[in-house]
């Protein structure tokens, strides 16, 4: 059985259409057709069937996917061993994040790793949903819930803390606010609810309000909101260094605390150069985030 072909069996699994898998490969979806078919002849069985949901496995298809992800763990480890990138800080790396970590954690985080270690590639995935593993479409996901089901290695990453909060102008504008009850008649700015796609960013009934002014399902587009001057919103400690003007309210009655996760494919544990850019990350996002967290409080 050629590794290639396994290759492109795994693209189409993951991407569940010939042309997505294409895209990945960097060939035409015809050219995918040709090698799933070479495929299925060789081994004198069906892989996928055609549904309105995409390409979806066979029976037969679903027991050569663990053979398929086998070996293609074994060609990275060996790929790596050979280049002697083995134990070290090279290659590329995508890290799947919610936007909130995306935008104000993540990229001073990767710099420093980067400028450690210059051989190194980090893409950052900003997407207001979970990143799925299991088809490839980060090498780590960072996630607010800890993921109970799938192959998955699962550790912390890091708390953080959450205030609501408004711009100073905003505040000028309006009536004092001394306690929740004040937060009557104010616009709130928050999340679409739903589209709230994780259970620990419905923030709204901790705050006392019953609805949301102005919402948007990224986490920087509410934070310019708030720094606009359009309301008061449950906003991350680590953002509000970056919107100068923006200040906690009520930091004494109103506070959350949240988790990230920092979540990987369960195979890719063997891997000692994801094992030690994960550890890279942890310690990284720890100092940043309480670094600006310290920060906030001062705003």
């Amino acid at each position: 059985m050629d590794w290639d072909d396994l290759r492109v069996f795994l693209a189409v699994a993951r991407a569940e259409s010939l042309s997505g898998a294409g895209r990945v490969l960097k060939c035409d979806a015809a050219t995918v057709g040709r090698r799933i078919a070479r495929l299925e002849d060789g081994l004198g069985a069906q892989l996928f069937l055609k549904s309105p949901q995409g390409y979806e496995p066979t029976e037969a298809g679903r027991r050569l996917l663990p053979h398929a992800e086998a070996a293609e763990q074994a060609m990275t480890g060996a790929e790596e061993e050979l280049s002697g990138a083995a134990g070290s800080l090279g290659g590329q790396l995508r890290i799947g994040a919610p936007d909130g970590c995306a935008n104000y954690l993540l990229p001073q985080v990767c710099a420093a790793i980067c400028d450690a270690n210059p051989g190194l590639e980090i893409q950052i995935l900003a997407q207001p949903r979970v990143v799925n593993l299991s088809k490839r479409e980060a090498d780590f996901a960072i996630t607010v819930s800890r993921p109970t089901g799938g192959r998955l290695t699962v550790q912390k990453l890091t708390e953080y803390q959450l205030h609501l909060a408004a711009d100073r102008d905003y505040l000028a504008r309006h009536p004092p606010i001394t306690g929740r009850a004040d937060l009557r008649g104010h616009r709130m700015v928050g999340y679409i609810p739903d589209m709230i796609f994780d259970k620990e960013l419905d923030y709204l009934a901790e705050t006392g309000a019953q609805t949301v002014g102005l919402a948007s399902n990224s986490v920087a587009v509410q934070m310019q909101m708030v720094r606009a001057g359009a309301g008061l919103g449950i906003v991350h400690d680590f953002a509000i260094p970056f919107c100068p003007g923006v200040t906690r309210v009520l930091p004494g009655q109103i506070g959350l605390s949240r988790t990230f996760w920092l979540v990987r494919h369960a195979d890719d544990r063997r891997s000692e150069r994801l094992t030690r850019l994960a550890e890279a990350l942890v310690l990284g996002v720890r100092a940043e985030t309480l670094r600006l967290e310290t920060l906030a409080a001062r705003q």
